[in-house]
């Protein structure tokens, strides 16, 4: 079959980006806007665990996330890249009709920088955690229900934090500040979720 036949998208995709500290409930907001708004949740973390341990990037990528490192910046966009392709190809994300809602990604100032060739920022959604010792609890809830081994290891919690305050939170730096709507996540989640779609009903309408 030629390849033409399924064109490579050229734009860039319409995004929010969904950031917060590890257990902040990023992954539920995005499932809820998803569904509430026919938009398109992608979790760069899902991309990973879904991986064959035994395939090569799958290899690279379980050695980092099961000790709560960052998988390496060209090698978390090239995963990334070559997802989005596949979704597309596949009928299961339209680029000119939905917006992409990303969770995970980007994590370093260098993945800022390689993905404007990729996305167009609409609007970041911080989500602040006063009580951080809720956080670990908030993880150990989810393990047992999706099974995560690496979010029961306090070990790996802790370096997780510490990666997300020393990195994560400098990349809010690179994009200009009105772009960036925080909200409080010491709620509940359909709390969250009626902030987030109040104060933003225009872009996700």
């Amino acid at each position: 079959m030629s390849s033409s036949v399924i064109p490579p998208f050229e734009g860039k995709f319409k995004s929010i980006l969904l950031y917060g500290p590890p257990g902040s409930g990023k992954g539920t907001l995005g499932k809820f806007l998803s569904s509430v708004g026919s938009h398109f949740h992608l979790s760069s973390g899902d991309i990973f665990r879904r991986l064959p341990i035994d395939s090569p990037a799958g290899k690279i990528v379980h050695q980092y996330i099961s000790k709560g490192l960052l998988v390496p910046d060209e090698v978390t966009i090239k995963i990334w890249h070559y997802y989005m392709s596949g979704l597309i190809a596949t009928n299961h994300y339209y680029p000119q009709q939905q917006l992409l809602l990303l969770d995970g990604i980007p994590r370093t100032e260098t993945q800022v920088e390689i993905l404007k060739k990729y996305i167009d920022v609409q609007k970041i959604i911080l989500l602040d955690v006063k009580q951080e010792g809720d956080l670990f609890k908030r993880l150990q809830k989810r393990a047992l229900i999706e099974k995560r081994l690496d979010d029961q290891n306090p070990d790996v919690f802790k370096t997780r934090m510490d990666l997300y305050m020393k990195e994560t939170t400098k990349i809010l730096k690179s994009y200009p500040s009105d772009l960036v709507a925080e909200f409080s996540a010491d709620q509940k989640p359909l709390e969250v979720l009626r902030d987030v779609l109040v104060r933003l009903c225009d872009l996700l309408a």
